[in-house]
């Protein structure tokens, strides 16, 4: 068996990880690199393999770092299966045709400055057409149902914790070759989530894996307790509202904005914080808002518990929060000046609405620009948490007057403590634990972790390399 680490390699974005089984070959999600511009282009468009010879994906969540290259995946020549949970299926077919809708708008928009230019004309990733087409790829396969993805592997997926619908895969590898036959057991990770998150189960442990490829995004990293991010927040929202201001708060669509709005439910529900106005601005978060509402089987105790007292419509339905879709509504936003919260897409503010509310309200000190979440390098989110002075949005320079907070501990990733009880779990059988989807520092740092707790083969494959296991 080989292991190809073709994303989420020495990085934290475009999850893919090829498996060389028995003469078939399967893909442990698809996602997209998010980086520099020409490098992310380049990588995104051109695959390091045939998408036509692939058997099988297996996609551990919906996000779009993991998922949102399957229309160019499709588009070049997949014709197998993609299989995942049911929520994931859900989320991931409207958040590519979100994806699919940036990708055109994008290009419309390059288009538009080189005509002018005398520029040559380019084409988007994918279109929305593209994205249309996956769906018809997607299985839907329940937690610890038991399938066979090709002949010889049989695959069970584990609750990660980290969204709706996310999983880690357990990957039973009845290997039958001439020079080697044995079985092993395979454990890929996905992105690890945590304890006691809003709305959603805790992640379970791995279960007896040989193998592992794991996550590392907050290997330097120990977040501190859920309920002391929720005092943060309260606090922000607090100060923020006392001064007359607008909180924004750039969100990935799917996952943080529902826990932000849960969060902010039970703020307002106890008069913890100010009843202010809450907006989710973005068509598709509120497209996710209604799958989370659809797929109340993945809710935790806590979730079902809080909506049984009868004082809300729902966890994420109530009286201040209003949902928009249509792009006047958002528009009209950045004329109002009253006190409100806005959570808005992208979580990284690379594109959507959320960089049309920056602009607006960064040069104002009453407002704060809440960062709730990992940023990439050089993307917008990254240069506000590292706190510049001047950024540049649609090509103009803003002043940062506004404050900038950053609450680490909303993160669905596992923290630094967390990632090495996952390691630790499964320490009477791993042999081998590849580490992806993290940074160098991270990396490095859970490496000498996991040694000084007796894991001694721990490597950080770089890109496109090929293990033999």
């Amino acid at each position: 068996m080989k292991i190809a680490f073709h994303g989420a390699a020495h990085t934290v974005t475009g999850s893919q990880h090829l498996l060389h089984v028995n003469g078939y070959r399967i893909l442990l999600d698809c996602g997209l690199y998010q980086g520099k511009r020409k490098v992310a282009e380049q990588r995104n468009r051109d695959f390091p393999f045939d998408p036509s010879k692939l058997d099988a994906v297996i996609l551990s969540h919906a996000h779009i770092d993991h998922s949102g290259n399957l229309p160019n995946l499709v588009g070049s020549g997949f014709h197998g299966t993609i299989y995942a949970t049911p929520a994931t299926c859900h989320l991931a077919n409207i958040m590519l045709l979100d994806s699919a809708h940036i990708q055109e708008t994008d290009a419309n928009n390059i288009n538009f400055k080189n005509a002018k230019k005398g520029l040559p004309h380019v084409e988007p990733l994918y279109t929305i057409e593209d994205a249309a087409q996956v769906a018809q790829h997607f299985n839907p396969i329940s937690y610890h149902q038991p399938f066979e993805v090709v002949p010889g592997v049989k695959v069970s997926l584990f609750d990660a914790g980290h969204i709706l619908g996310s999983a880690a895969v357990a990957l039973e590898i009845d290997e039958r070759g001439p020079f080697k036959q044995r079985n092993l057991r395979l454990w890929f990770s996905g992105d690890i989530g945590r304890r006691n998150l809003p709305l959603i189960r805790d992640p379970e442990l791995p279960d007896r894996p040989e193998v592992m490829i794991m996550e590392c995004t907050y290997g330097d990293k120990p977040h501190g307790d859920p309920e002391l991010a929720y005092q943060e927040l309260r606090q922000v929202v607090g100060r923020t509202i006392q001064r007359g201001g607008k909180v924004i708060i750039p969100a990935f669509a799917v996952g943080r904005t529902q826990e932000l709005v849960f969060n902010l439910n039970k703020m307002m529900a106890g008069n913890e914080v100010p009843r202010v106005p809450v907006i989710v601005d973005s068509p598709l978060a509120v497209n996710a808002s209604e799958i989370f509402r659809a797929h109340t089987e993945c809710f935790d105790e806590e979730t079902a518990e809080f909506v049984s007292q009868g004082l809300h419509r729902s966890a994420l339905a109530f009286d201040q929060l209003t949902y928009t879709r249509s792009s006047d509504d958002s528009k009209a936003l950045n004329d109002r000046k009253d006190p409100m919260i806005i959570i808005s897409a992208s979580g990284m503010a690379e594109n959507g609405r959320i960089r049309h509310h920056l602009k607006y309200n960064l040069e104002n000190p009453r407002n704060t620009i809440l960062i709730v979440s990992w940023q990439a390098p050089e993307t917008l989110g990254r240069r506000l948490a590292d706190r510049e002075k001047q950024v540049r949005i649609f090509g103009e320079t803003y002043d940062v007057r506004a404050q900038v907070e950053t609450i680490g501990g909303l993160s669905a990733h596992a923290g630094q403590n967390f990632l090495l009880e996952y390691a630790r779990s499964a320490k009477a059988t791993a042999r081998q634990i590849f580490l992806v989807h993290g940074e160098a520092k991270p990396a490095q740092i859970l490496t000498e972790m996991l040694a000084g707790q007796g894991q001694r083969d721990v490597a950080y494959p770089e890109l496109h390399t090929v293990v033999d296991i």
